[in-house]
C-alpha cells in the first residue's frame, strides 16, 4: 500500500493537472512511444517556443483528472503510454503542432482530444490542424477591414495629384471644372438629307377667291 507521502504527491499532481486542463482551450492526447530521444527533444523544444504545454502522464492520474473535470467518456483512450499537449490561449495550437510533428516523424499516433470542454475525434483534430495560426487569422482580418479605407486613401491621393496637375486647389474644383468644360455635341448637318426633304415638300395649293376674280373682271 502506498505511503501517505506518495498518496499526497499523487493528489498534488492530480490537482495541478486538473487545474491546467480545466483551463485549456484545447487538448490533444497521443501515443508517444515511437519517438526516439532526439525527436522527443526537438518536438518539446518547438512546443515550448510556441507556448504549447506538453506532458507525459500516467493513465491512472489522467483517469482521476477526467473524472473531476467531466470527461469520463474520454477514459477509453487511456490505453498504453499517453501524452497530452494543451494550450490555455490558442485552441488551434495543440492540433496544429501535434499533427505537424506526427506527419514529420511518422512515429506516434493521435488518440483523441478536447475542444472548449467538448470531446473531439481524431478526424476533427486533423481538420483543426489545417486552420492557420491565430496571428495569421488576425492579420487576414485586419487586412480585410483596412482594405476599403486604404483603397479610398489611394483614390483621394490620385485625385489630389490630378488637381495639382490641373492647377486647382481642391478636388471639388477639379471635378466641377471637368464637368463645365464639357461642350455639347454639335449637330451635324446632312446636305443630302436636307435636299431630299425640300424635294418631298408639296407645293402650296392656290386658293381661288371668287370675289377677287369678279372685281378684276369689272
Amino acid at each position: 500500500m502506498p505511503s501517505a507521502k506518495i498518496l499526497e504527491q499523487k493528489k498534488k499532481v492530480v490537482k495541478e493537472l486538473r487545474d491546467e486542463l480545466k483551463g485549456a482551450k484545447s487538448m490533444v492526447f497521443t501515443d508517444y512511444m515511437g519517438l526516439n530521444v532526439a525527436q522527443d527533444t526537438e518536438m518539446r523544444a518547438a512546443f515550448r517556443k510556441e507556448g504549447l504545454e506538453y506532458r507525459v502522464i500516467k493513465n491512472t492520474i489522467t483517469t482521476r483528472v477526467f473524472d473531476e473535470i467531466g470527461l469520463e467518456d474520454l477514459k477509453s483512450i487511456l490505453v498504453g503510454p499517453t501524452a497530452v499537449a494543451y494550450s490555455s490561449e490558442d485552441p488551434i495550437l495543440a492540433p496544429r503542432l501535434v499533427v505537424k510533428y506526427r506527419d514529420q516523424f511518422k512515429k506516434f499516433s493521435l488518440k483523441g482530444g478536447v475542444m472548449d470542454g467538448e470531446i473531439i475525434s481524431t478526424d476533427e483534430i486533423e481538420e483543426l490542424a489545417n486552420i492557420p495560426a491565430l496571428p495569421v487569422l488576425h492579420g487576414r482580418l485586419v487586412s480585410t477591414l483596412l482594405f476599403p479605407i486604404s483603397s479610398l486613401a489611394i483614390t483621394l491621393n490620385m485625385l489630389a495629384e490630378k488637381a495639382q496637375e490641373a492647377g486647382v486647389e481642391t478636388v471639388a474644383e477639379l471635378v466641377t471644372g471637368a464637368a463645365t468644360a464639357e461642350e455639347p455635341e454639335a449637330e451635324i448637318e446632312d446636305p443630302v438629307a436636307e435636299e431630299a426633304a425640300i424635294e418631298t415638300e408639296e407645293p402650296e395649293t392656290k386658293v381661288e377667291d371668287p370675289a377677287a376674280e369678279e372685281n378684276a373682271a369689272e
